[in-house]
Order: C-alpha cells, then structure tokens, then sequence
C-alpha cells in the first residue's frame, strides 16, 4: 500500500507552458497585516434531515471557492557527450556543432498541479504546503473562465502541510468554515479541487474515520489528525476543499493510501480547525508557534495500566523529561500519567501533543497526574516549542560487543555501556544503563518489544547502572511481569518507552 500526497506532476520542458496565468512570488511578510474577515460556523450540520435526490445548491455554493494552482520546478541538469560523436567517422557528418548529447547544462520545469481553497473576500487563499513547497513559480487561477492573479506565499507549516497564499483582489467567493470538532463518522462530505486537471471536479463519500495518525507523512515531528474519507479524490486534488453537506469547509484535503497510484476509496484531509490555527498564525506573524511541555510520551496497554495501578488505559505515560523544560520546573517525572490537560482528558498521547500545540507559548496550564496511584495536579507555563533540528539518519551498529555479560531476561543478553557503544549507537552521555546485545525472537522479551540496541535505565523503576546491576534486579523481580525502562536511537530519533516483560520464563544464568 503506498501513502502518496495528491498532487499532480506536470513534466514541461523549458520555455513550455501550458497555463496561462500570472506568477506567485514566494515571499515572507515582516510587517504581519490583521487577520482576514473569515467566516466560521460551529454548529453541527443538521443529522435529522434525509438525503435530498441533489447536492447541486450545495456545489453551487462551494465550488467558486475552489482555485488551481499550478507551480513550477525549475530543475537544472546536465547532459553528458555521447562517445558515439567523438569517432571521426561520424564528425564528418556532423562537424563539431553541438550536439544534443553535448556536456553542458540543460533547464527543465516540472508542473506541480494542486488545489486552493479561498478563505477571505480579499485573496488569502488555503492550500497543502507539498503543492508550494520549493516552488520556483507558482500560478493560480480562479473561475471557469481562467481568471488570473499574482500571488504571493504568505507562509508555511510543514508540520501540519498548510501553505497560505495571498491575491491583490476583493469580493472573491469566500467559503464558510466549519467546525472540525463537530464531525462524525458517516457524516456526508463533497471533495471540489483539480485532479488530473479536470478543473472544479465534485466528488461524494462519506467520513470513513476521524483521528487518524502516525504515518510519518508530515516528517518527524509533524501533527497528525487526519479525516478519512472514501469520496474519490486523485493527483491534483492536493490543497482543494472537503465540504460538508452544507458547503462548509471542513478540512484540506492533502494525501491518498493507494496501490495502484489513483484513488480506491481512502483519502485523507487535514481537519480544518488545525489547518485555520496554522492559517492565523502564518498571516499574523509569518510563522507557526507552538506550546510544548518537554517530555517524552507513550500510550498505555492493559500491562502498563495494571502495574502503574491507573482506573484505566486512558492517560499519556511520561517516558522522558527534558532539563530546563516547563515540565522539568513544574515537577512532572519520568513514570508519571498526565489523565487531564487544563480540564480537557487526555485519552493517549496522541490526543495530549495535540491539545499542548494548540496552545500559545507562555500560556498557563494545569495538568493533572497519576503518580504512584495518587492523583495529582501541578501548574505549567508552557513553552515555545524549539525548531526541529535535523537528525543523522546514519545508522548504528548493533554487533555485539566483546563485553557481553550475563542473560537478564528472557532470551536477553546485556553488556555494559563504552565510549565505543555509545558512539556507535550514538547514546548520550547522560544515559545510564545496560545495552542489550542480543534478543532471541522466540522470547518473551521480543514479544513485549525489547530490541537489540536498547538501554535498559530501569527495571521495576530502579535504576539500572550496568550489565551486573541488570541481572541482579532482574533475579530480585517479583510477580508475573517485570517493568523496563528503555532507551533506543532509531532513524534519527531517540526516547525512552516503557514496557512490560512475563517473567515465568526468565533465564539468569551466568554465562
């Protein structure tokens, strides 16, 4: 199954274009304008009525808001001599004219085809950033009868893929927006956009799901809370406009799952009430701030509910506190679980990261935690999430070290951490712990998801200093499970993650 955004590409070799329109110009406002007149409607849409025999008033009302966008790569390459134009046999034909095959630099643009959703009378303009992003020219056109703006970027946010654009125009056909946080499952929806060029094509479906998450598509660090629709959506439908049955603007539509490469009926949006946080945010300072606590999170499974003794599996796991971070000065730990966030539950850790990012950085929250089974409630000013750094994906290596010691699980064998190890799987200096080495894939230990490359810090929320310190807590453990603490360093990203190991088999004998 691939995971694909649904932007269309247009090869066009240079000097060719297609489309008549004006270009965009990508540029960053530094004097921020006041927010646009939008309208917003945040009442449900009325379940009680039967479906009519047409959703023409409907479109009608929608559809004019709906623009193409069509941008351009300008990709500069080289060609290189053929040797078939070196023999002087061939030369004498030819001469030494330039051939086609000659070493120099040739230019080449590549069409980017999407949708755009207008969202205020005077040209501020919603989009998917993956149909702008490193855009070298960027047109739009409005109306069936290819009406033509210049435009600028006036921001973007790879996190959530929303891109802003602005025409110099008034009294366009500004769509409604809706309330995302009022959808449900079954929910009729129309997608209007541009696939395959066919401009302001209607789609019909339903909401397949809600909340859907933790495909990566937005890169590390990225906010996901897709719908999920099976109205038919292809390559050029990027950045164009999910209706509800009312017309209002419910999310921007932006990536399909697919094998074949078109639709089959799974398409996802981004739920418009993340897209307008973003949309606010960009037009009033050019960039997206988000709230953050500094603390690594998990979700919770029957066996974490049991031993951390939680009423349930709701809640979010704190695996990692950050130095210097709101949560480090509020007091939260490693092994707390935050239920509620300033009056709001918290059913996983999804639903936490979510609800902090919509947050303003130097706002006060109050968390309420399980620690140690007694409830708790601390007081939080959050921060500004820092930007993303980049990751080195080189990936480590996982031999095992000569120093292997001793069997500490089930089908585990651990070693103790070295200069050499730490550098290889690039484990900072400040974790402390035992390295497994080796995991036998028939265990108990892999079952429950311990890896070779892991850290075990803790077991049954002791900390663990080395190899022999592993063992000898592990012999100590008591009842049918045994709680880790584990570090691991993965594709460019690291953290800690609880989990939960039968200890009816555990093996300790010393090698």
């Amino acid at each position: 199954m691939k995971r694909i955004p649904i932007v269309g590409f247009l090869p066009v070799m240079a000097g060719i274009l297609t489309v008549v329109a004006m270009s965009c110009l990508i540029t960053w406002g530094k004097d921020a304008p006041p927010l646009p007149e939008i309208k917003v409607q945040t009442t449900p849409v009325n379940r009680d009525v039967k479906l009519g025999v047409s959703f023409a008033p409907v479109v009608k009302e929608a559809a004019p808001s709906v623009v193409n966008i069509y941008s351009t790569h300008i990709v500069h390459m080289r060609s290189f001599p053929n040797p078939f134009f070196n023999d002087p046999f061939f030369r004498q034909f030819f001469g030494d004219r330039p051939g086609p095959n000659d070493n120099r630099e040739i230019t080449r643009r590549e069409q980017v085809l999407g949708s755009g959703v207008i969202v205020s009378p005077n040209g501020y303009i919603l989009t998917a950033n993956h149909v702008v992003d490193g855009a070298d020219e960027i047109k739009v056109v409005i109306g069936d009868n290819d009406k033509k703006f210049t435009c600028k970027v006036v921001g973007t946010d790879r996190q959530t893929d929303v891109a802003v654009l602005k025409i110099d125009a008034k009294d366009l056909p500004a769509i409604t927006l809706g309330d995302s946080d009022q959808l449900e499952v079954g929910d009729v929806v129309l997608a209007i956009g541009n696939p395959l060029g066919f401009s302001r094509t209607v789609t019909m479906g339903i909401i397949s799901a809600l909340g859907r998450h933790g495909y990566g598509i937005n890169g590390p660090g990225g906010y996901e809370d897709f719908i999920q629709t099976d109205a038919a959506i292809n390559h050029g439908n990027s950045g164009g406009a999910l209706v509800d049955a009312e017309g209002r603007l419910i999310g921007i539509n932006t990536w399909i799952a697919t094998s074949s490469g078109g639709s089959e009926g799974i398409g996802f949006a981004v739920p418009i009430n993340i897209a307008r946080y973003a949309m606010e945010r960009l037009i009033s300072g050019g960039k997206v701030t988000r709230a953050f606590l500094g603390v690594g999170l998990q979700d919770i499974d029957a066996s974490l509910a049991k031993f951390f003794n939680l009423p349930s599996q709701n809640g979010a796991l704190v695996t990692d506190v950050s130095t210097n971070t709101p949560a480090e000065k509020a007091g939260i730990k490693s092994g707390d679980v935050i239920v509620e966030f300033n009056g709001k539950e918290v059913a996983d850790r999804h639903s936490l990261q979510l609800t902090v990012s919509e947050c303003a950085p130097g706002s006060k929250a109050v968390v309420k935690l399980i620690r140690n089974g007694r409830v708790q409630t601390v007081n939080v000013t959050l921060g500004e999430r820092p930007k993303d750094e980049a990751s080195d994906q080189n990936e480590s290596n996982n031999s095992n070290p000569d120093n292997a010691k001793a069997d500490a699980l089930d089908g585990v064998t651990v070693s103790d951490l070295n200069s050499q190890s730490r550098e290889q799987m690039k484990i900072p200096d400040e974790i402390k712990g035992a390295l497994v080495t080796d995991v036998d894939q028939d265990s108990n230990s892999a079952e429950a998801g311990l890896k070779q490359g892991d850290v075990i810090v803790e077991i049954n929320r002791q900390p663990v200093v080395n190899a022999d310190n592993a063992v000898k807590l592990c012999k100590q453990a008591k009842g049918d499970q045994i709680l880790l603490k584990v570090w691991h360093y993965s594709g460019g990203l690291s953290g800690s993650r609880y989990l939960t190991v039968d200890n009816t088999k555990k093996d300790l004998k010393q090698k």
